[in-house]
C-alpha cells in the first residue's frame, strides 16, 4: 500500500516516492508527459477467420450437397462422368502456396472430414487453405464430390437467402469454364472482413472458395484456374 506521507511525481506507479533532492532522476514511465505510450499488442486475424470458416462450410452444409446415385436416360453420360469426378489439394492455388500452420491445417481436415460425413454417398471432399493472413492473401476452398441429382438447385441453396450465413450481396451468374455446370459469384462481409465467394455445381461436385480481403469480382477472375486445379476426372 503506498504511503499517503510520501510525495509522488507524475507518471510514476502507484507507492513510487520522489526522488530525494541531488539524487538521479529515476526512470521514464509511459505516460509520462514526453513518455510516448507503448503500442498494444498486434491483433492476430487468425481466430477470426477460423469462425468466417466455419460459417463459409454451412454454406456447403445447408445446400446438401444431395449427392444421390440415379440414372435418367437424357443424362446418362453425364452421371457415369460425375461418378469418376474427385477433388484434390494441389500444392499451390490461384498463385498461392499451400497454408501449413498447424492451425490452418486442422481446420482443413476438419472441414473435409465434416463434408464427408455429412454426405455419406461422396466420392472426395476437399478442405484447405491458400496464402497468408499477414499477407491478405489467404484462400479457402471446400468441396464435395459425388452425383449431383439437381446441380442448379444446390447452387441456389449456397448462394441464396440465409442458407449461406456470410451475408453475400451483388450475386451474379459466371461462366463456370470447360467442365461445364453453373457458378457464381458474390462479395461478402466476413465478420468486417471484405471478401469474395464463388461456387460451381455440376453433375459430379459442389466446391465453393472464399477469397478473403478481396471481392466477388476478383475471386472469380480465378474460377476457371482454381476449378482446373482441384477437379480431375479419373
Amino acid at each position: 500500500m503506498s504511503d499517503p506521507s510520501q510525495p509522488q511525481y507524475p507518471g510514476a506507479p502507484a507507492g513510487q516516492p520522489v526522488p530525494p533532492a541531488g539524487a538521479a532522476p529515476g526512470p521514464a514511465y509511459a505516460g509520462q508527459p514526453g513518455v510516448p505510450m507503448a503500442p498494444p499488442p498486434k491483433k492476430s486475424k487468425a481466430g477470426r477467420i477460423i469462425l468466417i470458416v466455419i460459417a463459409a462450410v454451412l454454406v456447403l452444409c445447408l445446400g446438401g450437397a444431395a449427392v444421390t446415385f440415379f440414372l435418367v436416360r437424357d443424362t446418362v453420360g453425364e452421371v457415369i462422368e460425375a461418378t469418376q469426378t474427385r477433388l484434390v489439394a494441389p500444392d499451390t492455388l490461384a498463385g498461392r502456396e499451400l497454408n501449413t500452420d498447424p492451425t490452418f491445417q486442422g481446420l482443413a481436415e476438419e472441414v473435409a472430414t465434416g463434408l464427408a460425413a455429412d454426405v455419406p454417398e461422396s466420392t472426395s471432399s476437399i478442405g484447405a487453405f491458400y496464402g497468408d493472413i499477414e499477407q491478405e492473401n489467404l484462400v479457402m476452398i471446400a468441396g464435395v464430390s459425388g452425383v449431383m441429382a439437381d446441380p442448379d438447385q444446390e447452387l441456389a441453396d449456397a448462394t441464396e437467402g440465409d442458407a449461406t450465413g456470410l451475408g453475400m450481396t451483388n450475386v451474379t451468374d459466371v461462366d463456370a469454364g470447360p467442365k461445364g455446370g453453373s457458378a457464381r459469384c458474390g462479395d461478402a462481409d466476413l465478420e468486417g472482413i471484405p471478401g469474395g465467394v464463388c461456387v460451381w455445381a455440376s453433375r459430379g461436385a459442389l466446391v465453393m472458395y472464399v477469397f478473403y480481403f478481396s471481392t466477388g469480382e476478383e475471386a472469380a477472375g480465378s474460377l476457371v484456374e482454381i476449378r482446373d486445379a482441384v477437379e480431375q476426372t479419373s
